[in-house]
């Protein structure tokens, strides 16, 4: 990654990243370099994972990863997660004590979202871009009908993508699409199985193609 590279520039040309939910990350950096050796390089670690603050600065190691934290919910959070090393944020819903620290910081937040009119307060707070949540709701169409009234906005889907429906969501107007415990179990993960993460996170990078 070049300087002054961002990660929505990141998120933008892989077309994924990963939300990692898992009660232990034994290793963040193997974790890490596992996902972005398969062609996922954007990694989103969260703050229902206890101690992810810890996690965040291990996994800086991994050269290839782009590191951010997700379940932001206050602005404590928010300068938490930019102060160890997070490259950009995520929240669930509408934050705007959390986007007003982003901005501030020069770091993009990325605010979950679902109604049309959600969409507009994300915008009007300084979202760089939509997590449209949870996705599973209306599927790949409903994507298509936000493109309609919001044909430049960064719209990024999560909550039920797989690799049997990531092509339909990216063919329908998503930047680009959140992987989820169809790549990053969480038992996968607290056993370190590493290998079969890497397998699936390839194999969810080919059927965006």
């Amino acid at each position: 990654m070049t300087a002054g590279t961002t990660a929505l520039d990141i998120i933008r040309a892989d077309r994924v990243l990963t939300v990692v939910r898992a009660p232990h990350i034994p290793d963040p950096v193997a974790l890490a370099e596992a996902l972005a050796h398969s062609g996922i390089r954007t990694l989103e670690l969260t703050f229902t994972t206890p101690g992810v603050l810890d996690y965040l600065k291990r996994a800086g190691a991994a050269a290839d990863a782009l590191l951010g934290v997700g379940t932001v919910l206050t602005g404590e959070q928010a300068r938490a997660a930019i102060d160890n090393g997070a490259r950009f944020l995520v929240t669930p819903g509408l934050r705007a004590e959390v986007a007003e620290v982003a901005v501030a910081r020069e770091i993009p937040v990325i605010m979950g979202a679902f109604t049309p009119t959600e969409v507009l307060q994300a915008l009007d707070l300084g979202a760089a871009a939509v997590k449209i949540f949870p996705a599973r709701a209306l599927g790949p169409g409903y994507l298509k009908d936000l493109r309609g009234p919001f044909p430049d906005v960064a719209l990024i889907p999560s909550g039920g993508v797989n690799a049997g429906n990531a092509a339909d969501f990216l063919a329908n107007g998503a930047v680009a699409v959140t992987a989820g415990t169809d790549v990053v179990a969480p038992a996968d993960v607290a056993a370190g199985r590493w290998s079969d993460i890497a397998s699936r996170a390839a194999a969810f990078v080919r059927s965006m193609k």
